[in-house]
């Protein structure tokens, strides 16, 4: 069940909770309500944190202040306060995934473009440090020690890239690539060696 899903169930359960409440103490309704508050929070929070993090500081702001209410023994105001909470809950969970979808999209053609350069310049750039690694002198303005330790961890972070993407993360993915690109034309600079035309980072 996805993050929007969960929160609508909560909905429907402190519905019932309210209910209950006008038949007897509200007590246990409010605390009810205020685990269905915790509990909704909790589910959007992954991608509300990281997709729409000053709209969920604020809803966490909103959910102390619930607390508060309950601890304070103002079970009523809990009760009047929830319902808002979780259809606020509701809509920025509905929201952060939306803003989600359109930045994976985003990722995706950005992960073609990197694709389709990379691996050739990964290899060009190794080759010419190999090459230039063999002779005793080096080209003037050439900085081979520089260009090694850009290139160091690359073939690793290209590894790792490609196994995010298997793994779904396309955004892991191009910030992985994006780096390899970045050592990838800072080794380049330091050899004085021209990379084809291609996606910058």
């Amino acid at each position: 069940m996805n993050p929007v899903q969960t929160v609508r169930g909560l909905v429907l359960g402190l519905v019932i909770a309210a209910a209950t409440a006008a038949c007897g103490s509200s007590k246990e309704p409010a605390r009810h309500a205020l685990e269905a508050v915790h509990s909704a929070v909790a589910a959007a929070a992954p991608q509300a944190r990281r997709y729409m993090p000053d709209q969920f500081s604020s809803l966490q702001t909103q959910e102390s202040q619930l607390q508060a209410s309950f601890d304070k023994g103002d079970f009523k105001q809990v009760l009047a306060d929830a319902p808002t909470l979780l259809n606020a809950t509701q809509a920025l969970s509905a929201t952060a995934t939306v803003k989600k979808e359109q930045i994976v999209k985003a990722m995706t053609v950005q992960w073609a473009a990197l694709v389709e350069s990379i691996p050739d310049s990964l290899a060009a750039v190794q080759a010419r440090i190999d090459v230039l690694a063999k002779n005793k002198k080096q080209p003037a303005g050439v900085n081979l020690a520089a260009a090694k330790a850009s290139m160091a961890d690359a073939p690793t972070l290209w590894d790792q890239a490609q196994q995010s993407v298997s793994a779904g993360d396309m955004e892991a993915a191009v910030e992985d690539a994006r780096q390899v690109q970045r050592r990838i034309e800072s080794a380049a600079a330091a050899l004085k060696f021209p990379l084809p035309t291609g996606p910058t980072a």
